[in-house]
């Protein structure tokens, strides 16, 4: 009897997974690539390549993929959009941009609070994907009906933007940046949530995924900065948001055609009930027991506890030592009122700290990715353009970051890290932080780039005397390629790093929050960019607003390469930061004796879990734990 359970218990996933109702759920029929082929969107060879050893092919395309080419189509030309149909200066429009991109990017943490909380993460997404879709159709009719949109003569002339229109079209913007909070934290979790960690064979297959996550990612970006671009500015602004508008309502419904191979994670609303409350009790009890000696024992629950709860024990670290005394007995008093916290929940404030730090580091690297739909677009459109006698759009340039990463992923994936595996034994090749520090060493490539760049730009100006403001700088655009394949060659290091690291390193029951700090990251580094830039252009300005700026309307007649030297200085000192924070990271460590337990000891302990009182626990010796 007791075998055939323990064959029964085999049959299901093993980290507490549920389908869409609560009930357990086969390990065999749901998860895995075959539950993320609806969420990824990217060719079947590459998927399976990738995470099955070999070559195949899928019918489906996804969620992300569309998604992609959405975002990007409105992001990346919305600057050029800006400044010529709704007539906004440079510093204005660069500021709106960085502002609504800010937006987006921030919005996450909402949602990521409502789906670990409240709604978990599936229902979040469908709520909240119905809300982005809406955006995208108010823009799309914010650039298509006449009355909504500046009119525009065949010489390039346009109306001034009414109250209303400008109303109307930041409006659908920001219906687009509400909807991103709950898709952007909850659909890669949600994928990530396919394998079970508790499952060896999963848990290694799961390690490439983020890499094809972006992959998949920003394969939509590409179709958008190459085809969606050119439409907007060849073809109409009203065809350049129909098309990605169709293609993310029709991934939403193939992403319902998923719902009966995914795998949910039930919500943990028994943690502190969310994250800001767990933090709070933890430095609470840790300030309350500040004059105890480090010489008792900390609280925590028997592994069966954790096992029968689908919950992972977390080791003790001795990082922030000065949290461990929230989970200290006072003179061994098991059943002390209130509560200690566990040794378990000081570890994820814990983490959660480091987490911050790590995050704050990141924060440059954001602001520097915010130039490529700005000031980089800007700067292109004043270079030569032609290519085999067609005009080509400056924010298409942006698809170079894109194949330089489809390039480089599999390149990474494939190649570097079973190389670099041999030697170090890690199975991801090098260390999460190791390769956020390859991607901020690139970036700083990328900026020194594009000032040297900017000053051959500004010397040909000189030479040619071509500083008016509609003028072509006689050298072609192709100069700025460096910038733009460092870019994409250091996202792979950085972009889809800081993605997996803080999924990776995020206590259990806050992987969407824990998403939220790469989605953060992003928007503060674009409200970062918007800031710098309104604070040089007015301190270049002058009091009086007579001086030059550095980053003027008339880019021909700035000195936009005195800033990118500002910015290569904020990059050597932020890597230098990173550098100083990544050595003194305290990586998380967990229990994974789940696997080693059989039907009737996970029947027991479920029994058990909810009549034993806090009596029903182990205490470790705090010199034991500090070991």
């Amino acid at each position: 009897m007791g075998e055939e359970a323990a064959n029964k218990q085999d049959m299901y996933t093993k980290d507490g997974s549920v389908d869409l109702r609560g009930r357990p759920v086969l390990a065999s029929r749901t998860g895995r690539w075959k539950a993320c082929a609806f969420l990824v969107g990217m060719h079947g060879s590459l998927l399976l390549g990738c995470l099955e050893h070999r070559w195949g092919q899928i019918k489906h395309a996804g969620y992300e993929a569309f998604e992609r080419m959405a975002f990007y189509g409105v992001a990346s030309n919305l600057v050029v959009y800006l400044t010529t149909q709704l007539r906004e200066e440079t510093v204005p429009s660069v500021r709106n941009v960085n502002n609504w991109t800010g937006a987006v990017w921030m919005t996450p943490i909402v949602g990521a609070y409502i789906a670990d909380t409240f709604l978990g993460r599936f229902w979040t997404f469908t709520i909240s994907s119905l809300i982005y879709l809406a955006g995208m159709l108010l823009i799309t009719l914010a650039v298509s009906v006449k009355s909504l949109h500046p009119q525009c003569t065949p010489d390039g002339g346009c109306a001034a933007a009414t109250r209303g229109q400008v109303a109307f079209f930041y409006g659908a913007l920001y219906t687009m940046a509400i909807g991103a909070g709950g898709t952007k934290p909850n659909i890669s979790t949600f994928g990530a949530d396919q394998f079970d960690d508790f499952d060896a064979r999963e848990r290694d297959v799961k390690a490439s995924f983020f890499n094809w996550w972006m992959f998949s990612s920003f394969t939509g970006g590409l179709v958008a900065v190459l085809v969606l671009v050119f439409v907007q500015e060849n073809v109409g602004w009203g065809v350049g948001y129909t098309i990605p508008t169709v293609g993310l309502a029709l991934s939403l419904l193939l992403f319902y055609v998923g719902t009966p191979f995914y795998r949910h994670k039930p919500v943990q609303r028994d943690t502190a009930s969310g994250p800001a409350r767990l933090v709070a009790r933890v430095l609470r009890e840790a300030f309350a027991n500040r004059g105890c000696p480090m010489q008792g024992d900390l609280h925590e629950h028997e592994t069966a506890w954790y096992a029968a709860a689908g919950k992972r024990r977390l080791h003790h670290t001795p990082a922030f030592r000065f949290l461990d005394r929230a989970a200290l007995l006072r003179g061994g008093e098991a059943d002390r009122r209130p509560r200690p916290c566990t040794v378990t929940e000081v570890e994820e404030v814990k983490l959660i700290g480091g987490m911050i730090l790590v995050w704050l580091t990141t924060l440059v690297p954001c602001t520097i990715w915010a130039q490529v739909n700005t000031l980089f677009v800007k700067q292109g459109t004043t270079l030569d353009r032609s290519l085999f006698g067609v005009r080509v759009p400056a924010a298409s340039l942006g698809s170079f970051i894109t194949i330089s990463m489809l390039v480089s992923i599999p390149a990474y994936d494939r190649v570097l890290v079973p190389l670099v595996r041999r030697r170090t034994g890690d199975p991801r090749g090098i260390t999460l932080l190791q390769r956020l520090g390859v991607g901020c060493a690139l970036q700083v490539l990328v900026v020194a780039c594009a000032c040297l760049v900017e000053v051959r730009r500004m010397r040909v100006i000189r030479e040619r005397a071509t500083r008016g403001a509609g003028d072509t700088v006689p050298m072609s655009v192709f100069w700025m390629l460096p910038q733009y394949v460092l870019m994409g060659v250091g996202d792979v290091f950085n972009s889809v790093g800081i993605l997996e690291f803080f999924y990776d390193q995020s206590p259990d029951g806050m992987r969407s929050l824990g998403t939220t700090f790469f989605t953060s990251g992003l928007g503060v580094g674009n409200f970062l960019n918007s800031l710098l830039v309104t604070l040089v252009d007015r301190a270049t300005r002058g009091r009086d607003g007579r001086g030059k700026s550095w980053i003027g309307d008339n880019l021909n007649d700035s000195r936009l390469d005195y800033y990118y030297v500002f910015l290569l200085i904020l990059s050597v000192l932020n890597t230098a930061l990173f550098v100083w924070v990544s050595m003194r990271y305290k990586y998380k460590r967990e229990f994974l004796e789940v696997e080693r337990m059989g039907a009737p000891e996970l029947e027991m302990a479920g029994a058990q879990q909810g009549k034993v009182d806090d009596t029903r626990l182990t205490t470790v010796k705090a010199v034991q734990a500090a070991g």
